[in-house]
C-alpha cells in the first residue's frame, strides 16, 4: 500500500463508501444494539468515526497553517461528544458521517506539498502529518468491523491488512511488556517477529485474520500455533 497521502485518498474514499452503505442500512434499533466495543452501541461507533474526522481535520489544519491545534480540545470533550451523538436518529448519523468525510477530503486537498512534512499533536502524542490519511483509513476500516454488521477482516484489501499487521506488530514490540511470537502469513516467506524468536510460538494464518487478532478484533479461530497450544494474548492495541 502506498505511503503517499494523496494516492491513499482513493482507499479512504472507497472505505468511506462501504461504511456509509452499512450505516444507511441501520434503523434506530440497529443503532442502539451493542457494537464489538465494550460499553458502546453502534451509535457510539458511528459518532466516534464522525468526530474522528473532525479531529483529523484539526490536525491537517495545524500542519497546513502552523497553528498548535490539538486533535480534540480534551479527552473529556471527546467522550462527551461521542455520548451526545450516539443516540441520534439514523438520518442524522448518516448526514454527519457524510459531512465530516467531505470536510476531511477538503482538508487533504488544501494541503500544500511542504505541509506533509510537519509534525502534529495527535491524541497520543506527536505524529507525522504524512501519516494522517493512513490514520483515517485505519480508523474507518477497523471501526467498520466494530459495527458487528457483516463486515469482516477478509473484506479489507490485502495491502491494508499487511500494513496493519506490521504496524500493530511494531506497536506491540515497543510496548512495556512486548510479547515473543512469530507471525507467519499464509504463502509468505517473510515472518513478522516480535521479541525473542528463539522458542517463541509461531502463529500462522491468513493476513486478514492475523491482523484482526493482533489488534484485538478477532479471537484468532482460523489461526494455528506451533508448537501446538493456546494462542498468545496480544497486548492492548491503540
Amino acid at each position: 500500500m502506498t505511503t503517499d497521502p494523496l494516492l491513499l485518498m482513493g482507499e479512504v474514499d472507497a472505505a468511506t463508501s462501504r461504511l456509509l452503505r452499512t450505516a444507511a442500512s441501520f434503523d434506530a434499533a440497529d443503532l442502539a444494539a451493542p457494537s464489538l466495543l465494550p460499553g458502546w452501541t453502534r451509535g457510539h461507533v458511528l459518532a466516534h468515526v464522525a468526530r474522528n474526522a473532525d479531529g483529523f481535520v484539526n490536525l491537517l489544519t495545524a500542519a497546513r497553517t502552523g497553528q498548535a491545534l490539538p486533535m480534540y480540545s480534551s479527552l473529556a470533550a471527546r467522550t462527551a461528544d461521542i455520548d451526545a451523538g450516539s443516540g441520534r436518529p439514523p438520518a442524522e448519523h448518516l448526514d454527519d458521517l457524510r459531512r465530516t468525510a467531505d470536510l476531511f477530503a477538503e482538508a487533504v486537498e488544501a494541503m500544500p506539498a511542504e505541509a506533509w512534512a510537519a509534525t502534529v499533536q495527535a491524541r497520543k502524542g506527536p505524529w507525522p502529518a504524512a501519516l494522517l490519511v493512513w490514520g483515517r483509513l485505519r480508523e474507518i476500516e477497523v471501526h467498520h468491523l466494530d459495527l458487528a454488521a457483516d463486515y469482516r477482516p477478509a473484506d479489507w484489501s490485502e495491502t491494508f491488512a499487511h500494513r496493519l499487521l506490521r504496524e500493530a506488530a511494531s506497536h506491540h514490540a515497543t510496548g512495556p511488556t512486548p510479547p515473543s511470537m512469530v507471525l507467519r502469513v499464509d504463502g509468505s516467506e517473510h515472518d513478522v517477529v516480535l521479541g525473542d524468536r528463539d522458542g517463541a510460538p509461531i502463529v500462522t494464518g491468513p493476513v486478514f485474520d492475523l491482523a484482526a487478532w493482533l489488534i484485538g478484533r478477532a479471537d484468532g479461530e482460523p489461526l494455528s500455533v506451533t508448537p501446538d497450544g493456546p494462542l498468545p494474548t496480544p497486548p492492548e492495541w491503540i
